[in-house]
């Protein structure tokens, strides 16, 4: 049997459909070799799992009979084999998923955020796979000294004599690596080869160093517009003179995970004309760095899209339940405001609101969808479009938020 050749209970654990049919085989056998495949640290703890896809397989060592709990649902049995108690379950896909075990009537181990990746997250057979050219080191001027990393993603589909589109990525390290943790170029490999989504360009960049100093949140944070404009005039500036890129804003979409969520948005929000797609996960509408009296922070936005008129944007928004709550705000409330805030004044915008704490697992795990929304409907032969408010929203309610209950 093929085996990832590292500790599989850290988590994400994905294998193929024929390693998990044969990891549920030792379980069920009692196998001794499942035991080699866990650290003792994570069965004492209660932590280790195995995915395939939805299919996962839970392991735990435990003196007393454990339950299994997914989602905060019913209370499920587990079976004993070689020492060990193991439990299969079918989960939704494109989402992640919570788990915990009850045992003597306390809770005990499990985890927070674990992703069930879809098919389209997967490899699959004749899909030609995309280049990726990097790491580039680019040292800015608008940010005197900054050296910011970056990697450009491009699809086997692209022709140098037709202008593709352009997506940016904030955090690119995160996406650099072909599979763990965001299996993102995957899913552009799959998407593009189906024609689900145009022919894009990807670029990853990542947050700079002006000497020692982490210049991440005085990028993503301060709502300005410098950085979009560091985007055009270097950053995309620098890509366009080795590729053939839309430089129109309906072909070019932004995306970023918790401060480069609201960095995403904010590039959109003050340049529409050079982003009107924006992907933001878990993203930072908090006051990290406001300075009252001096520079607005992120908390302000949603109050800001009620009082300005509508900008022609398309916005994909994702949090959780589970999301921070610090001096800087509550990331689970403001994105609740946002959502309505855009549902209010007519904004063509997706909210997905799940169980997740702050992390990036929810966005890679839904990365198809997103993508497959922000794109739909786009015309090559175009160079600009309305994104009004789907006709089936109107009718909807508003956000609420009722779990208050602290039991």
């Amino acid at each position: 049997m093929r085996l990832v050749p590292i500790a599989l209970v850290l988590a994400p654990v994905l294998m193929s459909a024929a390693d998990f049919a044969e990891v549920l085989k030792m379980a069920r056998s009692g196998s001794p070799e499942l035991r080699g495949l866990l650290t003792e640290e994570k069965l004492k703890k209660g932590t280790a799992w195995f995915a395939q896809g939805g299919d996962v397989l839970f392991a735990v060592e435990s003196a007393a009979t454990p339950w299994l709990v997914i989602d905060e649902g019913a209370q499920t049995g587990m079976k004993k084999a070689g020492g060990l108690w193991y439990a299969t379950a079918k989960l939704a896909t494109g989402r992640t998923h919570n788990f915990q075990y009850m045992v003597a009537g306390k809770p005990f181990g499990g985890a927070t955020d674990m992703p069930a990746f879809g098919p389209d997250s997967y490899e699959k057979p004749g899909v030609p796979k995309g280049k990726l050219e990097g790491k580039l080191v680019h040292e800015s001027k608008i940010y005197p000294g900054m050296k910011s990393d970056y990697w450009v993603y491009v699809p086997a589909q692209y022709d140098a004599n037709r202008p593709a589109a352009v997506m940016v990525w904030q955090d690119g390290e995160v996406l650099a690596p072909r599979e763990m943790p965001s299996r993102a170029q995957i899913v552009f490999d799959n998407l593009t080869h189906e024609k689900k989504i145009p022919v894009i360009v990807q670029v990853f960049v990542s947050p700079g160093m002006t000497g020692q100093q982490r210049m991440r949140s005085i990028e993503y944070d301060t709502m300005d517009d410098r950085y979009p404009v560091f985007l055009r005039d270097e950053i995309l500036a620098e890509v366009a003179r080795k590729y053939n890129l839309r430089t129109d804003g309906y072909s070019r979409a932004i995306a970023g995970d918790s401060s480069g969520g609201i960095c995403a948005f904010n590039a959109a929000y003050t340049h529409p004309e050079l982003f009107t797609r924006v992907l933001s996960r878990i993203g930072s509408f908090t006051s990290i760095q406001w300075k009252p009296g001096v520079l607005d922070g992120g908390n302000v936005y949603p109050f800001k899209i009620r009082k300005e008129p509508k900008k022609n944007i398309r916005v994909w928004l994702q949090d959780g339940a589970g999301d921070l709550e610090n001096q800087f705000g509550s990331w689970p409330a403001q994105n609740v405001a946002m959502a309505n805030s855009l549902k209010m004044m007519g904004y063509d915008f997706h909210f997905v609101w799940g169980n997740g704490t702050h992390s990036r697992n929810g966005g890679h795990a839904e990365l198809p969808e997103e993508m497959v929304w922000l794109w739909r409907g786009y015309d090559a032969a175009k160079t600009g479009d309305e994104f009004p408010q789907d006709a089936a929203e109107k009718d909807r309610p508003m956000f609420r938020i009722k779990g208050l209950n602290r039991e």
